[in-house]
């Protein structure tokens, strides 16, 4: 199955009369194998007279709530792709052949009204409420969309899969996008027209949207703001906090200066960092999570998912290798030292960064950073080194120790040398 069309549908017969022979139309004009699923608390005797004049199939939903309608058909949609729709005729099915054209631009697409090309016919008290909480949601959770409380979605069937999303209420619209985020998946916005409801009142109150969306916008925020979101390492280069951002930048400066010049580089435990661009070409980046990887594909480098106790490299395949920000985080009897230097040519350049805890700024600066935000990346650091304990042991493995660089004499970075004829 190409496509699932997906429309939550509380007593809406009379407008899916209207509106499922225009979908037939529009998904006629696709050429996809495609199915529609029409969800419903109660399947009323007009709801199910429309599905059945479309061929469409009607669900009763196992949870209450518009939430739960999604969930519901999520759940039994058999699609590649997976469209939501609203079931008034706000939601135009002529602008489905575009969604379908552009379905490989990104991982989800909305159908926006408040991106340039898009519009909507709205009150305009509702209009400028609208707007005022999409903006809100959009700078206060640090989301690069418009149209956040648009219903009109395309999806790939992989993001919803590994999108674990629980919410009941018109929420969930804003709970997705933020999981999406996380889990490092694209989206982009289509622009569409706004149409208000033919037939029938809406089950919708933007009271109730607003509601929703304070109930739930401190968890988002903790969520969009953890390490465990996708775009963590990247979005810090210009966080609004001043130490957090200063650091990013010192470490991209130090990294990118001392690869600089070494031919490819391997980055082991690469995250979502901006370091990535600026690898030479032929570079490769490597990280085990796959939510990182998944957005750093925006920086258009190789991108490997392994982990750093056994990388999947010829011995000796790299003239540079980058380590930052990872042997903190593993113990101190891991094999990923002895794999950072079996795929590092004779010859070639070592960077490895982590914090030294001979330093009594950094000790200090990670009892504060824990106070500020419980749950980074200092509650992680299990291994704890300092710079004489590092070039001590590799300078027992022949390593030359070429350059030492400090940020806030917090953060240790070194290049070391192997030697030539170190196999």
């Amino acid at each position: 199955m190409d496509l699932s069309v997906v429309i939550p549908a509380l007593e809406e017969g009379e407008n899916l009369a209207r509106l499922l022979p225009q979908l037939r139309r529009a998904l006629d004009a696709v050429g996809a194998e495609t199915e529609i699923l029409v969800v419903t608390a109660f399947a009323d005797e007009l709801t199910c007279s429309a599905a059945r004049l479309a061929s469409a199939e009607v669900l009763v939903q196992a949870r209450p709530g518009y939430g739960g309608a999604l969930l519901t058909a999520f759940q039994q949609a058999r699609g590649r792709f997976v469209l939501t729709m609203d079931a008034d005729l706000s939601h135009p099915p002529g602008v489905l052949p575009e969604l379908w054209r552009l379905r490989h631009t990104a991982d989800v697409l909305i159908a926006s009204r408040y991106v340039s090309g898009g519009s909507a016919s709205m009150p305009r008290s509702r209009l400028w409420l609208s707007l005022l909480l999409n903006a809100f949601f959009r700078r206060g959770l640090s989301v690069p969309v418009r149209d956040l409380s648009s219903g009109f979605r395309l999806y790939r069937r992989e993001v919803l899969s590994s999108t674990a999303v629980e919410a009941l209420d018109f929420d969930i619209l804003q709970r997705i996008l933020v999981h999406v985020l996380a889990e490092g998946w694209s989206i982009r916005e289509v622009p569409f027209h706004y149409e208000p409801r033919r037939h029938g009142r809406s089950h919708a109150r933007l009271l109730r949207f607003g509601i929703a969306y304070l109930r739930t916008f401190a968890r988002l925020w903790r969520l969009r703001n953890s390490i465990a979101a996708a775009d963590y390492d990247d979005r810090a280069h210009d966080s609004p906090i001043w130490l957090q951002r200063y650091w990013q930048r010192q470490r991209y400066r130090h990294l990118r200066e001392l690869v600089e010049g070494e031919g490819p580089v391997l980055d082991v435990g690469c995250g979502s960092s901006r370091i990535i661009a600026a690898l030479p070409p032929g570079s490769v980046a490597v990280d085990v999570l796959m939510r990182k990887l998944r957005y750093a594909r925006r920086f258009g480098r190789h991108l490997v998912c392994a982990s750093g106790f056994r990388l999947p490299f010829r011995d000796q395949s790299f003239a540079c290798v980058l380590c930052s920000e990872v042997i903190e985080h593993v113990p101190k009897d891991s094999p990923i030292l002895d794999e950072l230097c079996r795929v590092l040519a004779p010859g070639g350049r070592l960077v490895l960064g982590t914090p030294d805890y001979a330093n009594w700024q950094w000790v200090w600066m990670e009892k504060a950073y824990a106070v500020a935000a419980p749950g980074g990346y200092a509650d992680e650091h299990i291994a704890h080194y300092t710079r004489r304990e590092l070039v001590e042991s590799f300078a027992r493995r022949g390593y030359t120790c070429e350059a030492t660089r400090y940020i806030m004499k917090g953060e240790l970075i070194l290049a070391l040398r192997k030697p030539r004829g170190l196999r």
